[in-house]
């Protein structure tokens, strides 16, 4: 496939709050054992892509640390593969303030590769997606671009705002709807875009000579009836993690048999970072119920409807609920979570209750103690 990948590694990192405070939102920690980036990269490499470029803005040494040289994801490569775009990187003596912005810092990079189309991708969306299917979409419909689109409920106006769209019968985009907040279900982008990568230099030298810096108002509302922009509906099942209780939702959602068989092999295999571990270890009186445990865990005490990441320790009598446990870290005896999000190395002394609710949940940050 002559397509190339870019994905936005920091653009939502604000939404989602402490969770999001030292690191990128595109490495953040899901399901266990992966980080949300893993989900997009994999798709791509799974659709025959093998340029993709990681645009970087604050807070990326994690991302670069589980990122590597690709190798997991077949990326490390002579020609082509993996490649991390730092800001600053084209010259620019002020970080980037949205997404057009960004993509000029990778004018040189866009100049240099060879692949007819480009698909521009946020990082923070999981889903198993081929992207195949949607090129082939995009060149039979002689589009100018194609936006990605699914239904999405918007519940209350404290919602992410997303980019909505109006289309005709054939799929073509009649009207452009940004930072709709009316709730209900709409026709949203979820952050995915193919175009040819030559109209997309194009796009980005008019945008530099009318210091416009945001794709969605910019381009996709503003060129909507000059362009023709169509929409290819994804109907399979999406997570949009643009706050923190859709991030705590979506790590829920794996607890479904049914949503982890689309998750994670539908069009393909998600890959991570590999960290070799000793199986979990489930001791005496321990009990588990319905729960994603990684790998390097000790239980003794009991879990229930939680996610577990790798090296978690839970201590007797200690009852767990309802909760996320980042990696490493450790559980008193006798301590009572429910509705938690346990950061990475945290630790909670013996006999503590921490006990918040489906909509808000208690954060403990990375290596916290209380």
């Amino acid at each position: 496939m002559k397509m190339m990948g870019i994905i936005f590694s920091n653009i939502y990192d604000e939404h989602l709050g402490e969770i999001t405070k030292d690191r990128t939102s595109a490495s953040l920690p899901f399901g266990g054992r992966y980080r949300l980036i893993d989900f997009v990269l994999s798709n791509m490499v799974n659709s025959g892509i093998t340029n993709v470029g990681v645009i970087t803005k604050s807070n990326y040494q994690s991302l670069m640390d589980h990122l590597g040289n690709g190798k997991e994801w077949d990326l490390d490569r002579k020609i082509d593969g993996l490649f991390i775009l730092p800001p600053f990187g084209a010259g620019q003596k002020t970080v980037y303030r949205d997404k057009l912005e960004a993509l000029l810092g990778t004018m040189k990079y866009l100049n240099r590769s060879d692949e007819e189309y480009v698909l521009l991708s946020d990082s923070n969306i999981i889903l198993n997606i081929d992207y195949k299917e949607i090129l082939d979409f995009h060149i039979e419909k002689e589009a100018d671009i194609t936006v990605v689109i699914n239904k999405e409920e918007i519940r209350d106006r404290t919602d992410y705002k997303p980019l909505c769209v109006k289309t005709d019968e054939k799929g073509r985009v009649t009207d452009v709807l940004v930072n709709f907040d009316i709730p209900g279900i709409v026709k949203s982008s979820i952050g995915m875009y193919i175009l040819k990568r030559e109209f997309l230099i194009a796009l980005l030298r008019e945008a530099a000579s009318y210091n416009l810096q945001d794709f969605d108002r910019d381009i996709i509302q503003a060129k909507h009836k000059h362009l023709k922009i169509m929409a290819f509906n994804y109907e399979g099942k999406a997570f949009r993690i643009d706050k923190q209780g859709k991030y705590f939702e979506a790590n829920m959602a794996l607890l479904d048999k049914n949503v982890r068989q689309e998750l994670f092999s539908k069009h393909g295999n998600i890959y991570t970072k590999v960290r070799d571990e000793v199986p979990t270890s489930y001791k005496k009186g321990s009990k588990v119920i319905n729960s994603f445990i990684a790998d390097g865990c000790e239980i003794y005490g009991t879990v229930e409807n939680s996610v577990l990441f790798r090296g978690v320790t839970v201590g007797k009598d200690a009852k767990i609920k309802n909760s996320i446990l980042m990696q490493d870290t450790t559980i008193g005896d006798g301590v009572l979570l429910d509705y938690v999000i346990c950061d990475k190395e945290v630790t909670v002394t013996e006999g503590k209750v921490m006990m918040g609710a489906i909509r808000h949940q208690v954060v403990i940050p990375k290596g916290k103690t209380v």
